[in-house]
């Protein structure tokens, strides 16, 4: 192998055969199960509510059901070191996710049931929907890490973005089209049976081969699945780097969550758009060129690695919300809609592969669980937060005030990135050079 300086030369990986592996295609088939219920107890539960007449600050407080995922890292040690009673038989990661998509199913039944006429159950069934919705994302991401190698993840992230999407637009463009036609709530429970599919999946698939120590003691329990988690991560980086890496976390999605929340449904409803123009041209237009900027990005991270790939996708991610300035001055456009939503859903699908990636190259598998909800949470907790105040601040700032903000959020980011990148880049570089040493 030709080399530079004494520095053996890298070969570059193969895209195609990280999409060829078998891994790919069950995470696409996960993905639908992690995307349907996202929208339903989020952005699709704010047109829901807008139509019985819930006034903007109470939709944007409710639709934020989905700080809960924001918060799943507090339950992950459970599904680390605690098998379900009669679930036990599927393994660790399947027996949790059979659980969680069962819960689903439930909770969007009794959505339906109730409606929003039913106001305070209601919103406490949207909230064990979103939990259960969390829950299913744990297991699934620790599966996804346990099953394939980190040069593998960037692959698997991308064709998990394809069902991610397919499942939005099921619960997003699907639901929003049949909203002129039929009630809310049998549209609730036809997501629900569109659960079906991924549990499914659950009952097929393999469990990862991972063993994991078991421990003889409650106090030992209690400290291999809550303190050693996060006590691993301050020992594996050290406390000056860690400290950064979790205020980077924190802050580089801040522009990608705040535009997901309730506030973006009457968002384009006050731009003059229909329930139809909305669905087809967001969330079905919109969804595949998500999922072209998601290859895309899975095609660099194999190529070039995830750290020089979610720079890039976090510049082009922030600046995709400017676009919605211009919108502010189109009402009605479908045009101009179509432009914008090519811009913003191609950033957003082409950010998602590297983040996930790199997430995922900081988790050890002793605690894959605990370790990736946590830093998953991070990643969504500070978005959620503006979300839950977004009606609060159109109100104030209107709606282009609202987006200068999230695109200014992204400045305190690349700082850290710039700090971060000679650690990150040549961590990723001596991976690289030990599995084609291994290989």
């Amino acid at each position: 192998m030709p080399t530079e300086r004494g520095v053996p030369a890298m070969r570059k990986p193969s895209v195609w055969r990280s999409f060829a592996q078998p891994a790919a295609r069950t995470m696409c088939l996960l993905g639908f199960s992690s995307g349907l219920p996202f929208l339903l107890v989020s952005f699709t539960l704010g047109f829901w509510l807008k139509e019985n007449g819930i006034k903007l600050t109470d939709i944007t407080m409710i639709a934020s059901a989905g700080m809960t995922y924001a918060l799943k890292f507090l339950w992950a040690p459970l599904l680390d070191h605690w098998r379900l009673p009669g679930f036990r038989r599927l393994g660790q990661r399947r027996g949790w996710l059979l659980f969680a998509q069962l819960g689903v199913i439930a909770g969007l039944l009794v959505m339906a049931a109730l409606t929003p006429h039913a106001l305070a159950p209601f919103v406490a069934a949207t909230l064990f929907v979103a939990f259960m919705g969390a829950t299913q994302d744990i297991a699934v991401d620790a599966y996804r890490i346990e099953i394939a190698p980190p040069s593998a993840q960037g692959a698997l992230v991308a064709t998990y973005s394809l069902g991610y999407r397919l499942g939005l637009m099921v619960s997003g463009a699907l639901a929003w089209i049949l909203a002129d036609h039929i009630p809310w709530a049998t549209i609730y429970v036809l997501m629900a049976a569109f659960m079906v599919i991924p549990l499914i999946t659950t009952l097929k698939m393999r469990e990862p081969d991972v063993h994991r120590m078991t421990p003889s003691t409650w106090r030992e329990a209690m400290r291999e699945s809550v303190i050693d988690p996060f006590a691993d991560f301050f020992r594996r980086y050290g406390w000056v780097i860690a400290g950064l890496v979790l205020l980077f976390i924190l802050l580089f999605k801040l522009p990608e969550q705040a535009i997901i929340g309730g506030v973006m449904g009457p968002f384009y409803r006050d731009m003059g758009f229909s329930m139809t123009e909305i669905g087809a041209i967001t969330k079905i237009y919109g969804i595949w060129i998500g999922i072209v900027g998601a290859f895309v990005g899975g095609a660099a991270v194999a190529r070039w690695g995830a750290w020089r790939t979610l720079g890039v996708a976090i510049v082009l991610e922030g600046c995709s919300n400017l676009l919605y300035l211009f919108l502010i001055g189109h009402h009605g456009s479908l045009m101009v809609l179509t432009m914008v939503i090519s811009g913003q859903n191609f950033a957003e699908g082409l950010l998602g592969p590297p983040t996930v990636a790199f997430l995922s190259l900081l988790v050890n598998r002793q605690h894959t669980a605990t370790q990736y909800a946590l830093l998953s949470s991070l990643v969504n907790l500070p978005g959620k937060i503006l979300g839950f105040f977004a009606g609060g601040i159109v109100m104030a700032l209107g709606y282009g005030g609202y987006f200068v903000i999230t695109v200014l959020s992204i400045l305190p980011a690349m700082a850290l990135f710039a700090v971060l990148w000679p650690r990150f880049r040549g961590e990723e570089r001596a991976r690289e050079l030990d599995s084609q040493g291994t290989s």
